[in-house]
């Protein structure tokens, strides 16, 4: 009998606030574009909507916010996470492994789009632009396991096939996770030890 090999793990990883520091560059691009205006400091971040805090501190400023991450040139000067390059490069050499992006383009995406792309094919290489999906709906994409900050992933399937792995971020760091759901606190955890749990599925 034919030995069955094992199946590929599938790694769908996020890109704003996995990949690239969008909430550290958005700071920065607020603070220069608006200097008198009042600012949220990263460690004082809640919540996934920026633009819903920025309104909280004063109704005006979540337009204001929006605009700076809506201009040309945001997404593609973002600086790369720490240790993501390598975590991707990595995972693409890996065996019985199968990587792709999977990252969700705003709804005004005439620039978003475009310098995602481009971001990736500047940081990771023509490789990896291969490996772009780009969805407003990421349960409907099959995948093992989903890196990704936000902390709850809703859309058109109800029981995604992907295990959500929140991946910590400032808007999200004090979040207490249910013990069924997994962490990781940064590209230098424990990564590898997560996508080896999800090996051993036969085809």
């Amino acid at each position: 009998m034919a030995v069955r090999r094992a199946r590929a793990v599938r790694v769908l990883v996020d890109m704003d606030c996995v990949l690239a520091d969008f909430e550290g560059g958005l700071l920065r691009s607020f603070r220069r574009r608006f200097p008198a205006d009042p600012h949220v400091p990263l460690e004082e971040r809640r919540g996934f909507l920026v633009c819903e805090q920025y309104r909280a501190l004063r109704p005006d400023l979540a337009d204001k916010v929006a605009s700076v991450y809506e201009a040309p040139g945001f997404f593609l000067d973002l600086e790369p996470i720490p240790g993501a390059l390598e975590a991707m490069r990595e995972m693409k050499d890996m065996e019985d492994t199968e990587v792709f992006i999977c990252t969700s383009p705003l709804m005004k995406y005439e620039h978003c789009v475009r310098e995602k792309y481009r971001w990736v094919e500047k940081h990771l290489g023509p490789q990896f632009v291969e490996r772009i999906i780009l969805t407003r709906d990421k349960t409907v994409v099959l995948g093992d396991l989903l890196i990704d900050d936000k902390d709850t992933i809703q859309g058109q399937e109800k029981t995604p096939r992907w295990e959500h792995i929140l991946f910590t971020c400032c808007h999200n760091q004090h979040l207490a996770l249910p013990p069924t759901r997994r962490r990781l606190l940064s590209w230098s955890d424990n990564w590898r030890e997560i996508i080896d749990s999800k090996r051993g599925a036969s085809l």
